[in-house]
């Protein structure tokens, strides 16, 4: 009977070491931000400089395609919008605000020299 006990219990431990592994690696919990900026094509603002209005329906098509887009505050710092979900990309929820002005609150996260943005609201910058 204690030979079970042990060898379950091992057994266990087993199963759970690689948990315990993974627990090291999660995020650091991020802090609420409200940021002001600019949504962004990231792909053509970092290759070629382009952004604003005469890059709307570009960016909108690349978006709509796949390309990520970001925000681009006011004292120039990139945020790539996460989720804290799996399989959850933010594409949809900036693409109507694609090169215009827009208020973002949510959680900024830093990570290895990314900005991100968990967005828990947006909407138009006057």
């Amino acid at each position: 009977m204690l030979k079970r006990i042990f060898a379950a219990t091992a057994v266990l431990a087993l199963f759970a070491l690689p948990l315990a592994a993974q627990a090291g690696k999660m995020a650091a919990p991020g802090k609420d931000l409200t940021i002001t900026g600019q949504v962004i094509d990231i792909n053509c603002y970092t290759t070629m400089g382009a952004s604003g209005e005469g890059h709307k329906m570009c960016a909108q098509a690349c978006a709509k395609a796949g390309v990520a887009l970001a925000i681009l505050s006011n004292d120039g710092t990139i945020y790539m919008p996460v989720s804290s979900k799996p399989a959850d990309p933010q594409n949809s929820r900036l693409v109507d605000f694609t090169e215009a002005k827009v208020k973002v609150t949510g959680v900024h996260r830093m990570e290895k020299g990314l900005h991100t943005i968990e967005i828990k609201t947006i909407s138009a910058a006057s």
